[in-house]
């Protein structure tokens, strides 16, 4: 491939601009149809605890909560997470509901992370359906918390915030697919374009003629194809 100065790149890419702007327009169309057509929408709901003053405390100001609350408290965060996601809260889960579930799924599609530096721990889940994703967090915050309570006889787990229905699919951003694929198809079309140019060998020009071959162009014959009067072509 000969070398191309900045202007004369320019120059090629303008000549192609139709098949560049087709491209892109089919790589758009590609993506709103994967978009809509292939990805099937799923929704997530998240609930969030707070980890608290326990209850059976037997400190001398019930109503205060003490440095080592606190840092037992985050302490037990990591703890907790793992808790959560454990086969006997997934099985009481989904007993309690009654749905139809597999305890490998429903614990796939579940996410527990904690909030840096602070007692807040926060359960989402995803579901096909906004409104079992919904039932499915507020039910495992409602079995955690007894379950808190049962191993470690304390009560210092409290929800902070239910779950609620999202209407909004989680896994869908039509913009975002959108720009991908249209950036996809300005990449294809780029190297589209450089392609068609090595490996096309033809003359397109005196000045390349000049160029290439060091020598000057004394005379061009220019071609013409017209057609007579009575409509035949002329040979």
């Amino acid at each position: 491939m000969e070398e191309l100065n900045l202007e004369e790149l320019l120059m090629l890419f303008w000549n192609k601009k139709i098949k560049i702007l087709l491209i892109i327009a089919i790589f758009i169309l590609i993506g709103i149809i994967y978009t809509l057509g292939f990805v099937t929408p799923v929704f997530t709901s998240s609930t969030t605890l707070v980890l608290a003053k326990a209850e059976n405390s037997t400190t001398q100001d019930e109503n205060t909560i003490t440095t080592t609350d606190i840092t037992i408290n985050s302490k037990l965060v990591s703890t907790y997470s793992e808790i959560v996601k454990s086969k006997n809260i997934m099985r009481q889960v989904i007993s309690n509901l009654g749905m139809d579930l597999k305890e490998s799924e429903l614990r796939k599609n579940i996410k527990v992370s904690s909030v840096k530096d602070t007692e807040l721990i926060e359960i989402s889940v995803t579901n096909e359906n906004a409104t079992n994703a919904s039932k499915i967090a507020n039910e495992i915050a409602k079995v955690f918390t007894a379950k808190v309570s049962e191993i470690y006889n304390i009560n210092n787990v409290y929800v902070l915030d239910e779950a609620e229905s999202n209407s909004t699919p989680s896994n869908l951003n039509h913009v975002k697919n959108v720009m991908i694929f249209a950036f996809v198809g300005v990449v294809v079309s780029v190297m589209y374009v450089l392609l068609v140019n090595i490996l096309d060998t033809t003359i397109k020009s005196v000045e390349e003629i000049e160029k290439d071959f060091k020598i000057p162009v004394l005379v061009t014959i220019p071609m013409y194809n017209f057609e007579n009067d009575k409509g035949g072509k002329i040979k």
